[in-house]
């Protein structure tokens, strides 16, 4: 392929990207900066209250709000949603529910519902499952405070539960509740000078009550007994809860109620984002921080004055058999750069490497900028997903490079299997899991033109990407070792056993993963619990020791293998910080087993299914850090010392 159609490529796969983010970013209207573009409300303004799916931390399997038997609107209208949400499995439509602007309203009827035999088993089995119902107003999700004892404080969880199993007093029968009755609360803060105000909460106190009414139902005009402000009788507990039992008619009805808040709306998400106790996040972070760099020094200082000592004892030796009586990383000059086994293999991982550490090193800083606040549902994982993508052109590159330097010459081979390997596996993984997410009847599967966006993301943008990387990469001149390569291999020694490969490999991923494992904790509660994660100043600090780590702990693994004269460094390098994605799969083991509950088969397929693609990602991503560290140690060192 001639350089001008390269380009041509390479312009038409840029023209797609941006087409592509621009309609991906079209439906995220509510797309800002956090305390940009705030929404003004009057007196009496119309408040559209908006439902999401229902999600529980038991299964990890979310549903349509609608798809329980809870009061509809006249027409349900769907919320245009963004890729991220999509495949978050966010489903956001319209709600009977209408507030009008600091006007508060008390029992107010939405709908009275009559359920048949199936919708009461589904009512029974997610409230077993703790599903809860996730609402919107303005853009800020439904939350229930809740007293804690312990700190004397109010914490919040986001959403109500559907329901609740107990007993009627005196009996020992567990039965099965519904929540009902909905007592909302919306927190404005008001302009003095304008009188308009902005929504800055929203909390609810859910109820169950067996409503009781006079006379004969006229619909939402009917008087009920149980709930009537004209008789100061207002819902305040569950005392007489509505049972969820077929052929049974179920009443729902709300309280809205309107508080002034001093909390400004540029500060209206702290609620949310500080929904954990960040004393022990912080200090953990800053703890395990601290190790890590003091661990690095250490290891740095050790480093630079071995090797110094070693180069300045090098370049002092004046005769040949004084050279041969040395023994160390020296003699192994003419093999330390002899081509490995599956050298191809290797380039792909390294490319794909590349492509991982471009995608993240980029969102991050949008994140830590502002960019993707979480007021932009989905903005997180549409950004990960375009960047992977326009990553594709240091892959190519990154790959054709080593590709070149080990003397292959069918770049367009090594092209198409950086291009589809790791992408090939992952989306082999994520269609079994979707179809078992299909299987149970989820929201969170992806549908058909979803996964025809992805597939077009992949094939449209991505491979020509990569393919115009590796062109340019392998256009340019092979990267020349500093010493010469005998051409009959050298005998490798017999090795002490705590230079075994395995045990090296091994020991190398704990250091990289000991960096990162109290983030991770949190990360993993964002992702499984269903919690806001937003320290993306913590975590990029992270990511730079995380790098840090991986490249020191295997620059000095590797002088010691050089030092024993073993010189088979190429894969035991990219595989000693690469290890650490073991350790990330069994801590995810042990997190699955002591913080979550999931008890459902498929649920449990999902969670080790989508760790195990994490744990492959990081490896990819840990081990070409590693690798390049090596790489660049090996040449700086061989090129500092004088070889005859």
């Amino acid at each position: 392929m001639r350089l001008p159609a390269m380009l041509r490529w390479a312009a038409v796969a840029l023209a797609l990207a941006a087409a592509a983010a621009a309609l991906l970013a079209a439906p995220a209207a509510a797309f800002y900066l956090p305390g940009v573009a705030p929404n003004d409300f009057q007196k009496k303004d119309p408040l559209l209250v908006k439902v999401n799916k229902l999600t529980s931390t038991k299964t990890q399997l979310p549903y349509s709000y609608y798809s329980l038997p809870f009061c509809k609107p006249d027409t349900i209208v769907d919320s245009a949603e963004n890729l991220g949400e999509v495949l978050r499995g966010d489903r956001i439509e319209n709600s009977p529910y209408v507030f009008e602007m600091r006007e508060p309203k008390m029992c107010q009827i939405v709908c009275r519902a009559s359920i048949d035999d199936k919708q009461a088993k589904e009512l029974k089995e997610k409230i077993e499952d703790e599903y809860r119902v996730n609402m919107i107003l303005d853009n800020l999700p439904l939350v229930v405070p809740i007293a804690r004892q312990d700190r004397d404080a109010i914490v919040y969880q986001g959403g109500y539960h559907v329901g609740v199993k107990g007993q009627y007093a005196g009996s020992k029968d567990e039965k099965v509740f519904i929540h009902n009755h909905l007592t909302f609360l919306v927190k404005y803060h008001k302009d003095e000078t304008t009188e308009l105000s902005r929504i800055v909460g929203f909390e609810v106190k859910p109820f169950s009550i067996n409503h009781q009414f006079e006379g004969q139902w006229n619909d939402k005009n009917t008087r009920l007994i149980t709930c009537d402000p004209h008789a100061s009788k207002l819902v305040t507990n569950s005392d007489t809860p509505q049972e969820v039992e077929a052929g049974k008619e179920i009443i729902f009805t709300y309280d809205v109620g309107f508080e002034e808040s001093d909390v400004k709306w540029a500060s209206r998400w702290d609620t949310y984002l500080l929904m954990t106790d960040d004393q022990i996040h912080w200090f953990s972070i800053v703890n395990s921080l601290m190790i890590v760099l003091f661990l690095s020094g250490m290891v740095a200082m050790i480093m630079l004055r071995t090797l110094y000592r070693d180069i300045s004892r090098y370049n002092q030796l004046e005769t040949e058999e004084e050279a041969q009586e040395e023994t160390g990383w020296k003699l192994v000059h003419g093999d330390v750069f002899r081509p490995p086994a599956n050298s191809d293999l290797l380039c792909v991982c390294v490319g794909t490497g590349v492509q991982f550490f471009g995608m993240l090193l980029v969102t991050m800083i949008f994140a830590v900028l502002g960019f993707l606040s979480p007021s932009n549902r989905g903005g997180l994982m549409t950004a990960m997903l375009l960047t992977w993508v326009l990553m594709g052109l240091f892959a190519g590159y990154a790959s054709s490079r080593f590709y070149k330097m080990f003397k292959g010459s069918e770049w367009k081979s090594i092209t198409l299997r950086t291009a589809f390997l790791f992408p090939g596996i992952a989306f082999g993984i994520f269609f079994i899991l979707n179809a078992l997410i299909w299987g149970e009847k989820s929201s969170g599967a992806v549908p058909f033109t979803t996964m025809f966006a992805l597939v077009l993301l992949w094939f449209g943008i991505s491979v020509p990407l990569v393919f115009v990387g590796s062109y340019l990469g392998f256009k340019q001149p092979a990267i020349e070792a500093p010493v010469k390569t005998n051409k009959i291999p050298r005998q490798v020694p017999e090795q002490a056993w705590y230079m075994n490969p395995a045990f090296t490999i091994l020991i190398g991923g704990i250091l990289p993963f000991g960096a990162v494992f109290i983030e991770l904790f949190f990360i993993l509660t964002s992702i499984w619990l269903h919690q806001f994660y937003y320290i993306f100043g913590f975590l990029f600090l992270v990511f730079i020791i995380l790098i840090i780590t991986c490249a020191e702990i295997t620059i000095v693994l590797c002088y010691f293998q050089l030092c024993s004269e073993d010189y088979n460094w190429w894969w035991r390098s990219y595989l000693t910080s690469g290890s650490s994605a073991i350790y990330l799969f069994l801590y995810a083991g042990f997190y699955f087993f002591t913080k979550l509950q999931i008890t459902k088969l498929v649920s449990g397929i999902l969670y080790f299914g989508y760790m195990l693609l994490a744990s492959f990602a990081f490896c990819v991503l840990t081990g070409t850090i590693g690798f390049c560290a090596c790489f660049w140690f090996t040449r700086l060192i061989y090129s500092s010392v004088k070889i005859d």
